[in-house]
């Protein structure tokens, strides 16, 4: 499993690119010059590079204490901008001032750059003595924000909202405030949302209890669902003309109005049998979704389970149904899915865990929502086209779920104007690939033409293969075993420098190493690579709590997501939903009912997978797309969600 971020860590992220409300421009407030002032008005404006530009341009023709000060004044607008590297390097460049405003200054500096470290107990060693000292009005407002980050960071969020509610007597302006407000909010929702309910219940300041219940709700719902708007609502009437109303300005809710959610949920599931463990590592993630939600629900929710190893689908569906089910989660098995919606219409609308075979059409109110690898092989390659590749090999397993995924992702490729030059399969039992890789990378044909070549002169020639120079990427059909091979191998044919796309299946979370994996790129559910925020911990937490389950977290994360599409799709009747930043991905609803996923990316490095920034936003799978090219005869659908 990988290990995410601290909560300290990502709240320095986060606050790096809002520092704009609080930067002191304090020698630039009356600058000797018109290219200060230009800088000034730039940081007002919140260009702040462009700022860091022109100081520490006017720096390097400037000399003694007012080169420090210019760029002292650049790493600010630098660390405003979130460009930390830079700042830092331009920090490094001043010596320590003696005394003074150029002290403070750097001082300063020194504590935001700490923030940015994790140490906010170093940062506030820096602050805490400038605090009890006569400051000019911005020096003070930015002291002032970066104690308050401090204490954000030391998980004591009353502290932290009572320094940016102090802040504002020294604001002017109805923009500064709203800019101040807006950076104590997102020190909010990058806290935990227990530390945010414990200290709510500590406060008995009206206000402060405001911001920190309302910053509880976000965080715990990742400010969406019915969990969300309902939250919402229900803060507004308990907090009325509250200072973080203006934050949900743009919040519609059907004028005030709750949204409708099922009071009654039935769970059609396999919890015996071959399939017991799949059924109840959904089952898990699912009541890990409902259990933070339920406290926002106006009336108690029931959720029941139903074993359909145990009597059969129909069955379990027509009794969910006399037992007042409202929505229906499942059932997962392809068979049972196809069964089910062949019942006709159905009284009770049901999120099947699979898809349908497209030669069957679902009846209304059947949606299905399934972790398909089309969906990854698919993403792979709008991944390579918008990296800029054009050119691609495909490497797949001679089985059904590797002919699925290899034409899957030329389909893709193709239509996105890329090309697929040649595609080979391999045994998955096999250790040793490289007559496949030969073939995929043309290096027989060089061996041959050097045995040619050796014929026809008759003697020796030195001789090193190469393989073709025309492909740019390589998309690895695999699980971790043969991907560990196949990579390595690869490097000792000549294409280690290629960059390698991937499925989640190529990370098993099996325990061995993955330093042969290194460099490949693949698509995984978020809750695997970089859970959101709202979640962050989750993934821990199953483990520790089910380590039997380790395994299955993509499982966990299903459970976890058909929570939240269920409480959207029954407020919405329509068969419409707005996109939900999800466990398994960013998930968006078809025409057809289907519930698509756009993925996270990671990489493997030094053996670790390790986040990569998210692909642009495309609509994944492609749709009504030409299915050649053609990998064998077309495999039937797999049994369960899981890859295999």
């Amino acid at each position: 499993m990988m290990k995410t971020p601290s909560a300290a860590r990502i709240a320095t992220g986060l606050l790096c690119l809002i520092l704009s409300s609080c930067s002191t421009t304090d020698f630039a407030s009356s600058p000797g010059s018109a290219n200060e002032r230009r800088a000034a008005n730039y940081a007002a404006d919140g260009r702040h590079a462009d700022a860091a530009g022109v100081y520490i341009g006017l720096a390097s023709a400037a000399t003694g204490t007012d080169k420090d000060r210019l760029t002292l004044l650049a790493a600010e607008q630098w660390l405003d901008a979130g460009d930390t590297r830079r700042a830092r390097s331009a920090q490094r460049s001043v010596s320590t001032p003696a005394e003074g405003t150029l002290l403070r200054l750097w001082s300063a500096n020194e504590a935001a750059l700490a923030l940015r470290d994790g140490e906010p107990d170093v940062a506030l060693s820096l602050l805490d003595p400038m605090s009890r000292m006569p400051l000019q009005v911005a020096e003070r407002a930015r002291v002032e924000a970066l104690r308050a980050d401090a204490w954000f960071q030391k998980d004591n969020p009353i502290q932290a909202v009572q320094l940016f509610m102090q802040r504002e007597s020294w604001l002017d302006g109805r923009r500064a405030i709203e800019q101040n407000r807006r950076r104590l909010w997102a020190g909010l929702l990058v806290s935990d949302p227990q530390v945010l309910r414990a200290a709510a219940s500590q406060t008995t300041d009206p206000q402060i209890h405001g911001w920190l219940s309302l910053g509880a709700l976000a965080t715990s719902t990742g400010q969406q669902g019915i969990g969300w708007s309902n939250g919402v609502i229900r803060w507004q009437d308990a907090n009325p003309g509250h200072p973080a109303q203006f934050l949900l300005d743009d919040f519609v809710a059907s004028d005030g109005v709750l949204a409708a959610y099922p009071r009654r949920i039935s769970l059609l599931l396999p919890l015996s049998g071959s399939n017991a463990a799949t059924g109840h590592a959904i089952q898990n993630g699912f009541f890990g979704a409902y259990f933070p939600a339920a406290a926002s629900l106006e009336d108690e929710q029931q959720i029941r389970v139903y074993d359909v190893a145990a009597g059969g689908v129909a069955a379990a569906y027509d009794r969910a149904v006399q037992e007042g089910a409202e929505f229906i989660v499942g059932p997962l098995l392809r068979n049972d899915v196809i069964e089910l919606a062949n019942i006709g219409m159905l009284p009770v609308p049901v999120l099947a865990l699979n898809y349908l075979p497209d030669e069957i059409i679902a009846p209304p109110g059947f949606y299905q929502f399934a972790l398909a690898p089309e969906d990854e092989a698919s993403a792979a390659a709008v991944r390579a086209i918008d990296d800029g590749l054009r050119r691609a090999v495909v490497l797949y397993p001679n089985n059904e779920w590797g002919r699925r995924v290899a034409a899957t992702f030329a389909t893709q490729f193709e239509s996105g104007g890329g090309t697929l030059l040649e595609h080979r399969d391999y045994l998955p039992s096999a250790q040793d690939f490289s007559a496949e890789i030969e073939s995929l990378m043309a290096l027989s044909q060089s061996v041959q033409r050097y045995q040619s070549l050796r014929a026809n002169i008759g003697g020796p020639l030195q001789f090193d293969p190469r393989r073709r120079q025309d492909v740019d990427a390589v998309f690895l059909a695999a699980d971790a075993k043969a991907g560990r091979l196949i990579k390595s191998q690869l490097r000792f044919h000549y294409a280690g420098d290629l960059p390698v796309y991937s499925t989640s299946f190529i990370y098993s979370m099996d325990g061995r190493s993955d330093a042969d994996l290194n460099g490949i790129m693949f698509a995984d559910t978020p809750w695997i690579v970089a859970p959101p925020p709202w979640i962050a911990s989750y993934p821990q937490l199953y483990a520790d709590y089910w380590p039997g389950e380790r395994r299955l977290g993509r499982l966990n994360a299903m459970g976890y997501d058909a929570y939240q599409l269920v409480m959207s799709l029954f407020s919405n009747r329509d068969g419409t939903m707005e996109e939900l930043i999800g466990a398994t991905g960013r998930l968006y609803i078809g025409t057809d009912g289907r519930i698509h996923r756009k993925l996270a990316w990671a990489r493997f490095e030094r053996g670790t997978p390790i986040a990569m920034p998210e692909e642009p936003a495309t609509t994944l799978p492609t749709d009504n797309i030409d299915p050649q090219p053609s990998f064998g005869e077309a495999p039937a659908w797999p049994d369960q969600t899981s890859n295999p």
